[in-house]
């Protein structure tokens, strides 16, 4: 009985709903008719009763003359005549009939998927060779089909060593077909050769690796073999893809081939005969590819093996074949600048003249970690070497720049003996200025050979320097000891040679060097706050270094102009909000400790530092000024954040008070854009619009924050509107509704304003019925609120309200748009009673939701039954 009583209800309650879409209809219709009528009233009337009469066409008067009849005697009377009938005019030729007109070209309709794969089907069972396609087909589900036959007999089961040597004899027949080929068909056979060889070479490895056919001894032995085969095919056939892919293989093959023993000698001893090869090969041929991957596998493989494996027991064993791999590549770059032509042997292979001293004595010098005086000696054999390479080469006009190149290096070994020999710190930052030095008489001179001896000078006092961080722990006082003055020079000389490119318009080198010197300038100043400040102090030192660093860049800028530098004191603005963050974390609050110091040193150099950027780039002025604005709300919110907690206020309160800030920055940008504007003034209009967007896209998700939070007011009590966190979220819908109707909002923003300011207000009173739900209904803020009875009620009558208040004032002010709005509220409502509500029917709240429902739309069906008539749009006749 129950449930047919609800039915009842529920029929009766969708009947104002359903007058309203048919009152919607007949409008519709009613729209439709009239709109015909005027279009039938309007229209011509053609008459189709009468046939259209030709007009007479005129003769011309000699004509008419000529067909006049003559006068002629009066006869008596003659018997009489039957009268002739008066001669009619022709009737007029019928009018052409209007051609008619070629029916219109019917659109292509493409095949789809499914046509197009049977026309494919079709194409390939008639076109082209179809008796060898069919037979292919067929043979190949009759080899199918005895595969699968002898399969299940189980006549396949044949032994791996017969399939292994099948393989084998296929590939080395391969081989023997590639060879012959070499002439006809060169790049076919080159490519046969080489797989078939990469068949061989994992046929092995099978063999050894996986079905243990072969011992380890004649595995190596095969693959040294293959490779030195393939080794010797790409020399006799000019190929250097060959030997690319033999000396490949040949470093991989121990890799591959290795059985875990750990024995290095016989590695590098097979590293040895490899490049043994691969200098042989370099004697004939200039492939400095394969130069450079012997280089890359010998050296990489060394390090890797060094940096897991080596003890210092190992030393002697070790030494010779890091000498002997030395050799080899201090002399392959000879060999190919040899084999290039006269004119062209001032060809270096910088890769290989500079990279096999620095990796090699690098090598050496983690072995001798422990004996630097050796080390030094080692440095001074080094500059010692390089020294009579380029003596011996400077005889020789046609290897002057590898002469030169050898002199560099004989200059570099030299000057790193003597930090080798003695303090680092206090030979590193001498080295640095000496290289600032010469990278500028470099550049006086125009010679491009002391510049880069000056670059080199620089990374190895940098070197030098990091070499010798045992001894930090030494130092003694704050910035006054040599490890933070050996930084700073380092970053003088940096900043020295980047100015003095800069001033020579070499930028792109400035800026390496500028980079160069302001990590050191950083660094190193950062590393000494952190070995000799407390904890608690690191932040608010590191904002002071920040707000120096930024001042000094753009005092630098401000007399001679360049976008690093602009960069640089921008970087440092954005760097203060994680410093801030940091400071927060360390003392709760930005301005606690020093911090309050820190920050009022940071404000007057920005300040002076906005007041230098003026001069240069605008956008970098206009970008800094913007974090300057964004910074000072962000410090005041995470003050207010601190102090809500500490004076245990509500939730409510410390909402507003992170928002006010924002709040605040908002009414000054929409109302006093001028006092914001300040120092650039009109240069930094172009960032209002971008500025007002970001902070109330920051309200907005201060307003998402306050829907989500209970909102407590205490100590006062909770009134709707009237407590801080809804006061928050309306005073910012204001501004933003203020913000939408100005032209500085987007204007995509702007063509939303109406249903987003809609939407959000809807949003806000939904969220303000529910936290009255939860503080006057004594109901818990969580998930669960939302489908108590209470809740579902007090939804059901305010969405029923701004339902029927948009649907009567669209009909009173005749606004179609907001009258449908309304229509749409109700009906969401009405689905809510059927599926929310229903469940809820057994209880007070429930039933005063349905029959408040039920009177506000027969309010509504009294006062705006019908939608108001759409906009009559009048047409041009």
């Amino acid at each position: 009985m129950e449930a047919l009583i609800v039915l009842a209800v529920l029929a009766l309650l969708a009947i104002p709903l359903l007058l309203v879409v048919a009152l919607v209809m007949i409008a519709g219709l009613r729209r439709r008719v009239a709109a015909l009528e005027q279009a039938a009233a309007t229209k011509p009337a053609v008459s189709t009763t009468e046939p259209p009469v030709a007009k007479p066409v005129p003769r011309p008067a000699a004509s008419a003359m000529a067909e006049a009849p003559a006068p002629v005697a009066v006869a008596p009377a003659a018997p009489a005549q039957p009268a002739v009938p008066p001669r009619r005019p022709a009737p007029p030729p019928p009018l052409p009939p209007e051609p008619a007109l070629p029916p219109l070209p019917a659109e292509p309709v493409l095949p789809n998927v499914i046509e197009r794969a049977a026309a494919a089907v079709k194409r390939w069972f008639t076109e082209g060779n179809v008796p060898v396609k069919i037979g292919m087909l067929v043979l190949l589900a009759g080899v199918a089909a005895l595969l699968k036959y002898v399969s299940d007999q189980g006549w396949l089961v044949v032994p791996i060593e017969l399939r292994l040597a099948g393989i084998t004899v296929a590939a080395l027949g391969l081989l023997g077909f590639g060879w012959q080929q070499r002439e006809r068909r060169r790049m076919f056979a080159l490519a046969l050769q080489g797989g078939a060889i990469g068949v061989l070479l994992l046929t092995v490895f099978a063999a050894f690796k996986r079905y243990e056919l072969l011992n380890a001894g004649f595995a190596f032995g095969s693959s040294i073999a293959l490779v030195a085969g393939l080794c010797v095919l790409a020399v006799l056939q000019n190929s250097r893809t060959l030997a690319v892919l033999g000396i490949l293989a040949g470093f991989m093959a121990p890799l591959w081939l290795s059985t875990g023993s750990g024995n290095h000698v016989g590695l590098f001893s097979y590293y040895a005969v490899l490049n043994a090869g691969i200098f042989a090969i370099a004697w004939f041929r200039p492939w400095r590819a394969l130069n450079l991957l012997g280089f890359a596998f010998t050296f990489g493989i060394g390090t890797f093996w060094g940096v897991l494996q080596y003890r210092p027991e190992q030393f002697a064993s070790t030494e010779p074949f890091l000498l002997l791999f030395f050799a080899f590549y201090l002399l392959i770059p000879l060999l190919y600048a040899r084999r290039q032509p006269a004119a062209r042997r001032d060809l270096v292979d910088g890769s290989l003249v500079f990279g096999t001293p620095l990796v090699a004595f690098s090598l050496q010098a983690g072995m001798l970690h422990t004996q630097p005086m050796t080390l030094a000696l080692c440095a001074l054999g080094l500059a010692a070497i390089y020294a009579v390479l380029a003596r011996a080469l400077l005889a020789r006009a046609s290897y002057t720049v590898l002469a030169q190149s050898h002199a560099v290096l004989a200059v570099g070994f030299a000057t790193l003996a003597v930090p080798l020999a003695l303090s680092a710190r206090a030979t590193g930052a001498v080295f640095a200025l000496e290289g600032a030095g010469l990278a500028w008489l470099g550049l006086r001179q125009q010679r491009w050979l002391p510049q880069v001896a000056g670059a080199l000078l620089q990374l190895g006092a940098a070197f030098a320097f990091v070499v010798g961080a045992d001894y930090w722990h030494d130092d003694g006082r704050f910035l006054l000891n040599p490890t933070a003055i050996g930084a700073l020079l380092l970053a003088l000389a940096g900043f020295a040679s980047a100015s003095s490119y800069q001033q020579r318009s070499r930028h792109d080198v400035a800026l390496v060097y500028y980079l160069w010197g302001l990590l050191w300038w950083f660094g190193g100043s950062a590393h000494d706050i952190a070995r000799f400040l407390p904890l608690l102090s690191q932040a608010d030192a590191l904002l002071v270094l920040v707000a120096v660093t930024g001042w000094l860049a753009a005092e630098v800028q401000y007399r001679r102009p360049a976008r690093a530098l602009g960069l640089t004191a921008l970087g440092m603005l954005a760097l203060a909000f994680p410093v801030a963050l940091w400071q927060s974390d360390a003392h709760h609050q930005p301005f606690a400790g020093y911090g309050a110091l820190a920050w009022a040193v940071f404000a007057v150099l920005g300040v002076r530092s906005l007041l230098c950027l003026r001069r240069g780039e605008g956008w970098v002025a206009s970008i800094a000024q913007f974090l300057w604005l964004l910074l000072w709300p962000t410090l005041v919110s995470l003050l207010a954040l601190w102090g809500g907690d500490a004076a245990a206020l509500a939730q409510g309160w410390t909402t507003l008070l992170v928002a006010l800030p924002w709040l605040l920055l908002a009414a000054l940008s929409l109302w006093r854009w001028r006092a914001l504007s300040w120092p650039l003034g009109e240069a930094f209009a172009g960032a209002r619009s971008p500025l007002q967007t970001l902070v109330f896209a920051l309200l907005g998700v201060a307003w998402v924050a306050a829907l989500l939070q209970p909102g407590d007011a205490a100590p006062l009590a909770w009134l709707p509107v009237l407590n801080p966190a809804e006061l928050t979220q309306w005073l910012g819908l204001l501004l933003g509704a203020y913000w939408l109707y100005t032209d500085e909002a987007p204007i995509e923003l702007r063509k939303l304003r109406v249903p987003l300011l809609a939407v959000v207000g809807f949003v806000t009173l939904t969220s303000t019925v529910l936290h009255g739900v939860h503080h006057w209904g004594g109901l818990s803020w969580n998930s669960r609120m939302a489908h108590s009875s209470l809740a579902q009620t007090s939804l059901t009558v305010l969405w029923s309200v701004l339902g029927v208040i948009a649907w009567v004032w669209g009909s009173k002010r005749g606004q179609r748009v907001l009258w449908m709005v309304g229509a749409v509220l109700m009906g969401v409502v009405l689905a809510k009673l059927v599926l929310v509500d229903r469940q809820h029917l057994g209880n007070l709240l429930g039933i005063a939701s349905f029959i408040a429902y039920g009177l506000l739309c027969t309010v509504v069906g009294y006062l705006a039954p019908a939608p108001p008539a759409a906009p009559s749009v009048e047409k041009n006749a």
